[in-house]
């Protein structure tokens, strides 16, 4: 007799979209999204926070997300990144988190990236830089990242990188970004 659940014996694991974009969060249900996987990845998952991974960089980052796309259209996000500008024309970018049924396939972290500093470019960036996780230095040397110098987060192992600007023209925004103060 067939399970009226699981027809075929087991559970069929669920559709992964195959298209994704990266756009600066605009709408609510984005940014609300945003939040939510950050908490998910930084809080829950790293444990590098407790409660909440919110900061002062928090108040003038902007909010990248990557979106899965279902017949072209936005169906949920799948990763996060922010940047924000440190000083006059220097921006960083961090907590780039991707849900965990999207990782390994490299796409969502590499339109996170090029989101960031394309933006970034775009608003005026002649320094870009990034405080990457030691696990994560090789995936953003293949980026066109260099390392400039170990350092350490929350007890963590990391690197501050840059981007070679060249790699990431500056991008034509769709629409207007809020100025960074």
């Amino acid at each position: 007799m067939l399970d009226p659940v699981y027809p075929w014996g087991k559970p069929l694991r669920p559709s992964l979209a195959s298209q994704f974009e990266a756009c600066v969060a605009r709408e609510a249900w984005q940014i609300e999204a945003y939040w939510q996987l950050r908490t998910a990845v930084f809080v829950g998952e790293q444990g590098l926070f407790e409660g909440s991974d919110v900061d002062v960089h928090d108040e003038r980052a902007l909010p990248i997300v990557a979106e899965s796309l279902s017949a072209g259209m936005p169906e949920r996000v799948v990763g996060v990144v922010r940047i924000f500008e440190s000083e006059p024309r220097v921006w960083y970018g961090g907590r780039l988190g991707v849900d965990p049924s999207y990782r390994r396939h490299g796409a969502i972290g590499s339109a996170l990236i090029t989101c960031a500093v394309t933006t970034a470019h775009a608003l005026g960036c002649s320094r870009f830089l990034a405080t990457v996780q030691q696990r994560n230095v090789r995936y953003f040397e293949q980026r066109h990242f260099s390392q400039i110098e170990p350092t350490e987060v929350l007890g963590k192992p990391h690197v501050l990188m840059q981007a070679n600007l060249d790699a990431y023209p500056p991008a034509a925004l769709r629409s207007p970004v809020r100025e960074v103060a």
